[in-house]
Parts: structure tokens; sequence; C-alpha cells
């Protein structure tokens, strides 16, 4: 892990499955899925791009579908056409697509399932905030709904930790970090809605530093993207991925029971 540097972009992807028409790849975090604010670093379009150049060359534009956080790693599903980008990108509007993600939160929850469906907004729009794009719960914000279930309780270092399959029924900025934080379980990590906001105020002036490191234990926020269904041709095409391996050695160093 880097000791007082800023966190590396980990320009790396895997792929899970492909057809002529998309591709779905399992992205590292921290790695943003595409050019962000004119600079200049690794993004996963323009990997994805370089690994299908032959195609690019004759004529293919890959377009992205769901998009996640630079920091959440997980299932990201492309389009290689023109015509797959309509259809995918209609299923994505009618909420044809099935999501589901793990996190690893702080604390052992009091419930085994639940639901929440507290509506969510910038923060920015109601009250001042110090992070333009932090979100909140507020009455009027647009309607979220996130179930949740617990895979497992431990403790590492005689801390209690859980984790949790997420399932979002609708797709709201950051909806299921924030809907785990006002649960009081907020992601292990999470720099924004975690210990405290000025993690995230910190990171964005001097980078990872061993003080991050002690409050928030991971340098990205765990938060794994790990099944995405969706229809395609009047098919469900099922895709899946293993727990990425920093969240797996995370849960590896769990004390003995």
């Amino acid at each position: 892990m880097n000791q007082d540097g800023p966190i590396a972009c980990v320009p790396w992807f895997r792929v899970v499955a492909e057809s002529p028409e998309w591709i779905v790849v399992s992205k590292a975090a921290p790695l943003i899925v595409h050019p962000s604010n004119g600079k200049s670093e690794p993004n996963l379009l323009q990997g994805i791009e370089t690994l299908l150049c032959y195609e690019v060359a004759n004529g293919m534009k890959a377009a992205l579908i769901n998009r996640l956080d630079r920091e959440t790693s997980g299932l990201t599903l492309i389009a290689k056409t023109p015509t797959a980008t309509r259809q995918l990108g209609r299923a994505m509007q009618r909420r044809q697509m099935h999501k589901e993600y793990t996190a690893i939160v702080y604390g052992h929850p009091a419930w085994e399932q639940t639901v929440c469906e507290l509506p969510i907004l910038r923060q920015g729009e109601v009250t001042e905030t110090r992070i333009w794009l932090k979100q909140c719960i507020h009455p009027q914000g647009k309607k979220c709904r996130t179930e949740f279930r617990v895979l497992r309780r431990f403790t590492r270092n005689g801390e209690p930790f859980s984790i949790i399959r997420c399932i979002p029924l609708t797709g709201r900025t950051h909806q299921i970090r924030v809907h785990l934080a006002t649960l009081g379980s907020p992601i292990v990590g999470d720099k924004i809605y975690g210990p405290s906001e000025d993690c995230y105020l910190e990171f964005i002036h001097k980078g990872w530093t061993s003080e991050l490191e002690t409050r928030l234990l991971l340098p990205r926020h765990a938060l794994h993207a790990c099944v995405l269904d969706f229809p395609f041709d009047e098919e469900l095409i099922h895709t899946q991925d293993e727990l990425s391996p920093d969240l797996e050695e995370f849960i590896a160093g769990a004390d003995r029971e």
C-alpha cells in the first residue's frame, strides 16, 4: 500500500463476457470509466478501444452503458454498435437490468435483510456543503429503493465488519453508499460517507497518507459490482464476477473465530 503519496490509477480490467454487439468487463479500482475534466489519465473506455483496436479501425465506436465510480470495482457493460447502444440504453432507461453489488461495511447490522427507500438529492441543493457531489437523504429528493442482505459478519483486529449484498432497484448517484451510511453501516474506505467528509478533502489536497490509511483502512471504498443481468435480442444475459483481490485480502485478514 502506498505511503504518503497520491492514490495510483490501476489501468486494469478483465473481459467477463463478449459478443459481436457488446462486451462486459470487470474493472479495477481506482479507474475512471471515461476521460474526465480534460485530465490525461488511463481510463476504461480507452482500454476497451485499445483491446478492440481492429474493430475500432473498422468503424466500431464503444459506448458505456452502465458507469461505475472511480473507486467502485466490478462489472461494466459496453456496447460495440449503434444498434446495441440503442437497445441496451432503452433497457437501462426501462430498468430492465438487474445489478447486484457486494459491500464491506463497518459494524454488525441488527437486521439480516432490509429495504431502504429514503429519497436522495445533491446536498448542495438544500444546504451548504464543501463537497459538490455529496448526496444526502431529503424529502425533496428522488425516489430510491435498495435491498440489503447480510452475507457474513466478522471481526478484524477486534473491530466488527459485515459483508452486505446490495441490490439497487433505482440508479441514483451514490445510492448504495448513502443508504448504507444512513442505516448506520457505512462502507469501509468511503471518504465522503464514512468517518468524516474531511477524509475526502484531505485526500484531494494531499493524496493518500498514512493518517488516512489509519482512519479509512482501505484506499478506496469497499464496493464491488458482482452481478449484471441485461436483456439483448430477446435473451437474458447473466454475468457474474468474483470479489476483487483487494477486498478479498481485507476479508482474509479476519480474526480467527
